[in-house]
């Protein structure tokens, strides 16, 4: 009577014993073939380590240590988007319980993050890890970068603090640190902390671009020049270096010297629609403008619209210059040598009923002392001098020049002024001009009496 339920019990006592003997027999060799994994990406045997893992992953998919050290041989074998696959999938499942090196596994993981470019998840994998390494200045330094590349500055900057206060030699701190106080004016202290990062790692060439930036906004660029050429030997800085070098010399009227950076500074672009690239050419433009080489800044103007038809006042720079293509007159005046500038000076002047007495070429073109062509009996009649400055800038002429005009017209006892302008006067400056003697001529009017002149 008492057979059949015996017979039950020991079946299911059998039954038990085999699983717990089961999940022993797996508990064991589990982690002998993890170790076989591990031994082998230590021989460098990556592709038999990864077949391995593969092998224990197929008849247990929820092994999730297995998965990490899959995740490893990924790695090292530079399949860096399948590593960062397996690494997510123990993020989201793994029990952290030392079977995996966390620590190891989270500095891996942000860093894959950033790489894949989310910044938020990598953000909370370098917080976690200020608490678990609280005395590496490492992971601070990393949330620093991230908060800063999210434009949240004034967060960026205590981290960056905080890494230097646990290590005040590490370099990239005091440069980030640096970079921050540069971009919010703060040019003193900015200084301090990029000479230091500087001594630190003198060969650490990106510094030196925001020195040579410093230095240029103190206008002190003879020695910018010398930060930016070496912030060249960085190739992430070296077209940008190339431009500021450019600007540099453009800012002291050297205006050779900046073309030849600039040049340099297309010649190396690795991208024709990058906005480095964009200015670089837009500066050359400039340069080639104002040093009356027209043809060349039309053709860099022409490749700056071909990429972005809205870039800066690259539209009315080509509408202006289409224009002179077909005014021979107006385009003499703005191309010329400052030799034949002078004549086609003088002989507006004879055109406007004057004769010229003096002429001076000057930084914005020439000016002219001239006075009334008089024809009879005129030698007892005391003939007033007019002041005529013929302008030949690239931009409207600003209520600056009108004010020492006027200035100089006062003290000297000239009977009036005439200012010459190709691209015009501001509104200030037409504003300025009112009820007082000096005669704005535009360029209408300007491409008008140069006709007349036969230039």
């Amino acid at each position: 009577m008492n057979t059949l339920p015996q017979i039950i019990i020991f079946c299911a006592l059998g039954a038990l014993i085999v699983f717990i003997l089961i999940f022993i027999i797996k508990s064991i060799a589990s982690p002998k073939k993890i170790e076989g994994i591990q031994r082998l990406l230590k021989q460098g045997k990556t592709a038999a380590a990864e077949k391995l893992a593969k092998t224990i992953i197929a008849k247990d998919p929820r092994d999730f240590v297995c998965h990490y050290w899959l995740g490893e041989t990924y790695l090292a074998e530079d399949k860096t988007e399948l590593g960062f696959m397996e690494f997510k999938l123990v993020n989201q499942n793994a029990l952290f319980d030392g079977s995996i090196p966390e620590l190891q596994f989270r500095k891996k993981i942000a860093a894959l993050y950033l790489r894949f470019n989310q910044p938020e998840e990598s953000l909370k994998e370098y917080l976690l890890l200020t608490k678990m390494e609280p005395h590496n200045a490492d992971n601070f330094f990393n949330v620093g970068k991230i908060y800063e590349s999210e434009n949240r500055g004034d967060l960026a900057l205590g981290f960056y603090q905080k890494a230097i206060s646990i290590d005040r030699h590490h370099t990239q701190a005091h440069a980030s640190l640096g970079y921050l106080l540069f971009r919010s004016k703060q040019f003193g202290e900015a200084k301090k902390e990029i000479d230091l990062a500087i001594s630190l790692n003198p060969e650490a060439y990106s510094n030196y671009f925001f020195l040579g930036k410093i230095l240029k906004e103190n206008k002190d660029y003879s020695s910018a020049l010398a930060n930016f050429e070496k912030a060249e030997r960085d190739p992430e800085y070296r077209q940008r270096a190339l431009i500021e070098r450019g600007s540099c010399y453009m800012a002291g009227n050297s205006l050779d010297n900046a073309i030849g950076e600039f040049e340099h500074a297309v010649k190396c672009a690795k991208d024709q629609a990058s906005q480095e690239t964009l200015f670089a050419r837009y500066f050359l433009a400039s340069c080639y403008e104002k040093s009356r080489q027209v043809d060349k800044a039309i053709a860099q103007w022409e490749k700056i619209n071909s990429v972005n038809r809205n870039f800066r006042d690259v539209n009315s720079k080509l509408s202006e210059y289409r224009d002179l293509q077909s005014n021979d007159s107006m385009k003499e005046y703005l191309t010329c040598t400052a030799d034949r500038f002078v004549e086609i000076c003088k002989k507006t002047v004879f055109t406007m009923g004057l004769t010229t007495n003096s002429t001076d070429v000057e930084k914005f073109g020439c000016s002219v002392l001239a006075t009334e062509t008089k024809s009879g009996n005129w030698l007892n009649v005391r003939q007033q001098v007019m002041l005529l400055e013929f302008h030949r800038d690239t931009d409207p002429i600003e209520d600056d020049v009108i004010r020492r005009v006027t200035d100089r017209v006062k003290n000297q006892g000239y009977g009036k002024a005439y200012i010459f302008a190709s691209c015009g006067f501001t509104h200030a400056a037409s504003a300025f001009a009112e009820n007082r003697p000096v005669e704005l001529v535009d360029k209408e009017k300007l491409e008008n009496l140069l006709t007349k002149a036969g230039i």
